[in-house]
């Protein structure tokens, strides 16, 4: 009997690390809004955000740029671009990583003043 309960104290405990760890991986996730609000603090770090595909441009100058939504921002912050060797398609529910870039500028008027540039792109089961 005591080593029945010693075993289940033992999956209890791994249990709830696992989810603390889960929720720690979430807490350090970045809304798109607050990725736009901080993107000057933020340049130069990677950082993690998830949301929905809403728009994707392929093997554009090298590179795929995805558009993921979240529902937070404005019309002005709710949209952040992502650029990377991976794609993914409209609606898919993805979570991305990659380094935060500010004014970046590739000419003939495409300049970006928030971008995530070298991201993996992960689709949510």
């Amino acid at each position: 009997m005591k080593i029945l309960s010693l075993a289940s104290a033992g999956l209890i405990a791994a249990l709830a690390l696992a989810s603390s760890g889960a929720s720690a991986a979430e807490a350090n996730l970045k809304t798109v809004a607050a990725l736009h609000q901080n993107k000057a603090a933020l340049a130069g770090q990677t950082i993690r955000a998830q949301g929905k595909v809403v728009k994707v441009n392929n093997n554009i100058m090298g590179r795929n740029f995805v558009h993921v939504q979240d529902g937070t921002g404005d019309a002005s912050s709710n949209d952040l671009i992502v650029t990377s060797k991976q794609t993914a398609a409209v609606g898919d529910q993805v979570t991305i990583s990659g380094v935060v870039v500010v004014n970046r500028d590739f000419g003939s008027g495409y300049s970006y003043p928030l971008l995530i540039e070298e991201a993996s792109i992960t689709p949510k089961k």
